[in-house]
């Protein structure tokens, strides 16, 4: 696999579209720090790490009156071309309204987290 968090993002996109209150996908501990934004955003229900001779990440979809929560789903910075801002540059996804997730010094964290500690860094993706 080439892409894990790509691979994360399509499947959520994909679960989604069908529905699913639950999906699994191959751990990773890149695919860890950026669920627990999720998480912590409200973006997804819960996620839980099933033990065994090659982990997986079980992952709790959260639907809202029938639809679901995340509504668009963007990989912005990806193998091919890194997408890296300074804390000025941050982007504000669909006016504020959505969120950038950041790869910084410090960690993974919001556009918002990050505009609030004056980090800039790798853009991972956008959630609306």
């Amino acid at each position: 696999m080439q892409d894990p968090i790509s691979n994360l993002l399509t499947g959520i996109k994909n679960a989604q579209a069908r529905m699913k209150n639950e999906l699994v996908v191959p751990y990773s501990s890149k695919k860890i720090a950026l669920l627990k934004v999720l998480e912590r955003k409200g973006y997804i229900t819960s996620f839980n790490i099933e033990e065994g001779k090659k982990p997986k990440v079980a992952i709790t979809l959260k639907y809202f009156e029938g639809q679901p929560v995340i509504r668009e789903l963007k990989r912005i910075s990806r193998p091919g071309l890194r997408e890296y801002v300074g804390k000025k540059d941050l982007p504000f996804i669909k006016g504020g309204l959505g969120m950038a997730v950041v790869s910084t010094s410090k960690g993974l964290m919001t556009d918002k987290e990050a505009r609030e500690s004056g980090l800039g860094g790798e853009i991972i993706c956008s959630v609306f």
